[in-house]
């Protein structure tokens, strides 16, 4: 019943609002607005497929690479990238950066990015021993479909149904937003399970579409219209059937008000990036932080994403063009939020499925491995550091799961989304109940925000 009702949902919305304005939203309207006057945001960009971050943050020292060159270098082919061309991080004498990302090194040298080294899905702290001889580790480790499941539910089981951005807004919507006239949480990447919560739900965008409702079908829209208003006005005594309506009528309240907020205010000055799919997600996400007054939230949290970082092969070259959209994409969302006077309001962090391994295969590319390093950056991020333990690298060393270079994680992925959970107000007595493995954990705030 609940894969059916789904897709119900799913056709409902957009036959609603489909190309009226680019929305699949779900949730209630709520009341009126009201004034921001303690906002804050989350923005979770999402690195689909595997990012390889052995070759995002690379060690710099001289002993430090060289060890990194020879083990990136096996099976007949080398990913090593030239020391000369890495990007040096000024507080962090010891580490670089890819060469696609000289914007991301501005804002580390600038203190307004950290790293969180070897982050991945955990139940609980692992060695390698105690992974080698048994021990319990999350679900199907190395799976792009459940690995990326367990980063959004921050519960290390895939079927969980909900998100840990869903269960925040369960836990503040009320709170924060109860004058809201649009859901907590906004996705710009499609439906994704990380917004889904128990009695809150998200509203989803299609970037660009905001601004310029219209059909773009000819001779279908006034069909696909009627369609839908028929659904909306359809009397029924099930439950699931008025539900929906409610949802599509909702298709359309949101669409008005979203166009309506966003066409009532001066475009933003900061220029994004062209032809730049990540760009324009982060984009759209400024243009709602924008009329967040207009809206009523005092809390939002959006997610977006881009692919494919699946490089089982010629990795050098597809790695360095993905990069390469990401770094200018963060700058200027960041420059943005300065533009609108909430840059330590704002922080944005980066997840993907997994890191890649250390060893290369055969075809200049690596295969699927656990724990990663990522990125936060914001006006209130201490940045310019390294959060958490960088892994050992050595192939079949102490933090390695086996020996091409799977790193065990040192820093579980609740806890890297409980710190920022924390920051946005979560209190300390409701974390378990939002990550229900953190009681695991030594610590469930790394102290980056």
């Amino acid at each position: 019943m609940q894969i059916r009702r789904r897709s119900f949902i799913r056709y409902a919305s957009l036959a609603a609002a489909g190309n009226l304005a680019g929305l699949r939203p779900f949730g209630a309207m709520n009341a009126l607005a009201q004034t921001t006057t303690d906002y804050k945001a989350l923005v979770c960009i999402f690195l689909y497929g595997g990012n390889d971050a052995n070759n995002m943050v690379v060690p710099y020292d001289t002993t430090g690479y060289n060890n990194y060159s020879a083990l990136r270098t096996a099976n007949g082919s080398s990913i090593a990238i030239p020391q000369a061309s890495l990007l040096p991080l000024t507080p962090l004498p010891n580490f670089s950066l890819h060469p696609s990302l000289p914007d991301v090194q501005t804002l580390f040298n600038n203190g307004n990015a950290a790293i969180v080294a070897n982050v991945g899905t955990l139940t609980q702290p692992i060695t390698r021993a105690q992974y080698l001889a048994g021990g319990t580790v999350p679900s199907n480790l190395f799976s792009h479909p459940d690995q990326q499941e367990e980063w959004q539910n921050a519960a290390a089981d895939a079927s969980t149904p909900t998100g840990w951005a869903g269960r925040v807004s369960d836990a503040l919507a009320g709170a924060y937003n109860s004058g809201a006239t649009i859901p907590m949480i906004t996705s710009v990447a499609g439906d994704t399970l990380f917004c889904n919560g128990v009695s809150t739900t998200p509203v989803s965008v299609s970037p660009g579409n905001l601004g310029s409702a219209a059909c773009s079908e000819g001779s279908e829209c006034s069909a696909r219209l009627a369609a839908a208003q028929s659904l909306i006005t359809l009397s029924s005594g099930v439950s699931l059937v008025t539900e929906d309506n409610s949802i599509t009528s909702n298709a359309y309240n949101y669409a008005k008000v979203l166009t309506a907020a966003t066409q009532s205010v001066t475009p933003l000055k900061t220029v994004f990036p062209a032809k730049n799919g990540l760009a324009a997600q982060l984009q759209q996400i400024a243009q709602i932080i924008q009329v967040r007054a207009a809206l009523g939230v005092q809390r939002q949290i959006f997610f977006c994403g881009i692919g494919n970082f699946d490089t089982h092969s010629d990795q050098l070259t597809l790695q360095a063009t993905l990069l390469s959209a990401i770094s200018p994409a963060m700058a200027a969302f960041y420059n943005a939020t300065v533009e609108l006077g909430v840059q330590s309001q704002v922080t944005s962090f980066t997840m993907s499925d997994f890191a890649r391994t250390f060893q290369p295969n055969s075809n200049t590319g690596t295969d699927h491995a656990w724990g990663s390093h990522h990125f936060v950056f914001g006006g209130a991020v201490k940045g310019g550091k390294m959060y958490g333990t960088f892994p050992t690298i050595a192939l079949a060393g102490p933090d390695d799961s086996g020996s091409n270079g799977r790193w065990v994680p040192s820093t579980g992925s609740a806890q890297y989304a409980a710190t920022l959970a924390t920051w946005f107000g979560v209190p300390a007595a409701q974390l378990a109940t939002v990550f229900p493995n953190i009681g695991t954990f030594a610590t469930n705030n790394l102290g980056f925000v």
